[in-house]
């Protein structure tokens, strides 16, 4: 296919799980539309529930859809399984896999499935690239969490996808071995892979990707370049607990967006891209206020898709 094809291109995609004695029918998708630039490192956020999984799996071939078309560079995953699964690798969220084969008899054995004639495998160099070489002749059942996480991204890599999906690469992954594996998909992505990245660290989506999609209740409620993106995200909030609880804000701050609990405490909302919390404090100072507490928070993924959600209309 073009290399102009997008790495994605998904029309009108829709799921719905039958009923079951144990529970009614559920609709995963409603009508996804989605364009994957090639070459991008894409972010598709949402809560749990959302559809994410579902989405992936069809693109994988291990869920069938219920209508609508789904393309991976170009190949449609219904006319042209063969080639659209080849042309994708998937690391699932779940840790699965044989844990009495080493880790370069797991990728000999998964290049095997992709018919990767051994000539052209490369076992050790992604073993290397994965900082498992050491690892190499151990029993997977002998690696850590982490190391384990890092082989799934290998298997996912021996056919040597244009196109790789990370669904929560990092989860209850520690700090360092999150920063290896960050460095070794920016790597990848260099050398032109295109990345579709799934994950509930918004730090992740803002350092790594270019373009962010959010999803939910099966529906694609935002998409949009990274910038765009962050700057509907960039919402903040000064929580003051003064010394003595008040019951009305203080006049100095009524051109703000704040709120008073009936604890007493004030709630400014703001922007950290265009307001001062330096100007903010100025004018609690000028209220006369002794503060016991100060503390900033910032929306977690929950708060941010729920505002994006009444946003749309859903």
């Amino acid at each position: 296919m073009s290399d102009t094809s997008p790495a994605i291109e998904i029309k009108g995609l829709t799921k719905t799980y039958k009923a079951s004695r144990k529970s009614p029918a559920k609709e995963a998708l409603k009508g996804v539309d989605l364009v994957v630039p090639r070459g991008s490192i894409f972010g598709l956020l949402g809560p749990n529930g959302a559809g994410k999984s579902t989405l992936i799996n069809i693109l994988a071939g291990l869920v069938t859809k219920s209508s609508g078309s789904a393309k991976i560079c170009g190949y449609d995953i219904a006319q042209q399984t063969r080639q659209a699964r080849a042309s994708i690798g998937v690391v699932p969220q779940e840790i699965a896999m044989d844990v009495f084969f080493t880790p370069y008899q797991a990728l000999e054995l998964q290049a095997g499935y992709y018919g990767v004639p051994k000539s052209e495998r490369r076992s050790d160099e992604i073993l290397h690239a994965l900082g498992l070489f050491d690892k190499r002749d151990a029993y997977v059942r002998q690696l850590s969490g982490g190391m384990k996480r890092r082989l799934l991204i290998g298997k996912a890599l021996v056919h040597n996808p244009p196109v790789l999906i990370l669904d929560e690469p990092t989860a209850g992954v520690d700090i360092e071995l999150r920063r290896q594996l960050w460095d070794y998909v920016v790597e990848l992505h260099k050398r032109g892979t295109t990345i579709i990245l799934t994950t509930h660290y918004l730090e992740e989506a803002e350092t790594l990707c270019d373009r962010i999609a959010i999803i939910h209740q099966g529906e694609v409620v935002a998409n949009d370049d990274k910038d765009t993106m962050l700057s509907r995200l960039d919402k903040r909030t000064l929580v003051i607990t003064p010394t003595t609880p008040i019951t009305a804000l203080p006049k100095t701050l009524s051109g703000l967006d704040a709120q008073i609990n009936d604890k007493g405490v004030i709630s400014i909302n703001y922007r950290s891209g265009t307001d001062s919390i330096t100007d903010m404090l100025a004018k609690v100072k000028a209220a006369g206020l002794s503060i016991t507490d100060l503390k900033t928070e910032e929306p977690d993924l929950e708060d941010v898709f729920m505002s994006l959600t009444y946003d749309s209309g859903t």
